[in-house]
């Protein structure tokens, strides 16, 4: 059987869904899936993007804890993540593209532990932020992706590749 390669949520995934696309009230179905389809198809998160929703102590951590195991956050502490940890940061302390405060918010950010775990677990990080060529005040996750060869996809792809529909039905009368 073929292994299916874990698809990393990025905490964008959680916040900017929660907050702009997919509310509790109007877009269930976005949460139903990603919890049905931690089990069925490697969706997941690592535990710095937990400490990340943790500090907005708000509904969508609510809704973290409540319907998703400690579990779907991966430990981002295993060597050979931690290793590919250290490249990422190499890298990025030694790219001339970026300015140095970009690198000193990638490393207090959860970012690059997410690129490194998704390398380390050949797997697909999930975000909605885009590669930019020229940006210089932060480090995309994207660009960190294609600097290390590690595919990535937006929300919006993630529901596609997962053949998740979000249907509406007439309120019952």
């Amino acid at each position: 059987m073929k292994q299916i390669p874990p698809l990393v949520l990025d905490a964008n995934a959680f916040i900017q869904a929660h907050r702009r696309f997919y509310a509790f009230d109007i877009c269930p179905g976005y949460w139903a899936a990603i919890k049905w389809h931690y089990k069925e198809s490697g969706v997941c998160s690592i535990d710095r993007v937990y400490e990340e929703l943790e500090r907005g102590e708000d509904i969508l951590f609510d809704w973290v804890k409540k319907n998703l195991p400690k579990a779907f956050f991966a430990s981002s502490a295993e060597l050979d993540i931690v290793s590919w940890y250290r490249k990422l940061a190499e890298w990025v302390q030694a790219e001339p593209q970026f300015l140095p405060r970009a690198a000193d918010e990638f490393a207090a950010g959860a970012d690059g532990w997410l690129v490194a775990f998704a390398k380390a677990r050949s797997g697909i990080v999930v975000t909605l932020e885009e590669f930019d060529p020229v940006i210089k005040k932060r480090v995309p996750t994207p660009n960190l992706c294609r600097a290390f060869d590690v595919e990535y996809l937006n929300p919006f792809d993630l529901l596609r590749r997962l053949n998740v529909e979000l249907k509406w039905r007439p309120p019952s009368k």
